[in-house]
């Protein structure tokens, strides 16, 4: 079975990731004892994990380490060199080609989870094979946008989505490619 590239991400109502400070204190909202809104389920079958350099270094930031590195193979894209350091890739390169190259091998899912420049440069190569999006019921006003848009359209096929008590709406897309 061939493996899937899969961007699993949450944003407001309105489109947005994150404030324009890079606040997610209003995901919260959403925050119920023992949900994970199919976090665990999605993980099982992924086994490498790709995001932007800015990401990562927020991760870093509020957390103190990276934890997708205990889990996953790990590329972080960035404009400056390549390098591999505490379990993670950082990749310059070409992003078709780093999906190639994954892809060629066998394993499970590829999970995006953005930021939103990252996920742009995704859809630019048309690389994202299943779009889950968990829309948090809040709408912020402003902030840093899930799409960016400048890119061609394309045709998705809608799946069945699922609702959780929070208010939270989990979206599920797939690419139809021709």
């Amino acid at each position: 079975m061939e493996r899937k590239v899969k961007l699993y991400i949450a944003m407001s109502l309105d489109g947005f990731i994150a404030t324009k400070d890079d606040n997610l204190d209003w995901m919260d909202v959403v925050i119920m004892e023992g949900e994970d809104f199919g976090y665990a389920d999605f993980t099982a079958n992924v086994d490498t994990y790709i995001i932007g350099r800015k990401t990562y270094d927020w991760v870093l930031d509020k957390v103190g380490e990276f934890p997708q590195a205990k889990q996953f193979d790990c590329y972080i894209l960035t404009r400056s060199k390549g390098e591999k350091r505490d379990g993670v890739t950082f990749y310059n390169g070409s992003l078709p080609e780093l999906i190639r190259s994954i892809k060629a091998k066998p394993g499970k899912d590829i999970y995006c989870d953005g930021g939103g420049e990252i996920v742009k440069l995704f859809m630019e190569n048309d690389l994202i094979d299943t779009y889950i999006i968990s829309i948090i019921p809040v709408v912020l006003g402003d902030g840093k946008r899930l799409f960016h848009g400048g890119i061609p359209g394309f045709s998705l096929s809608a799946k069945p989505p699922k609702y959780f008590e929070s208010g939270l709406v989990q979206l599920r897309y797939e690419r139809e490619k021709v």
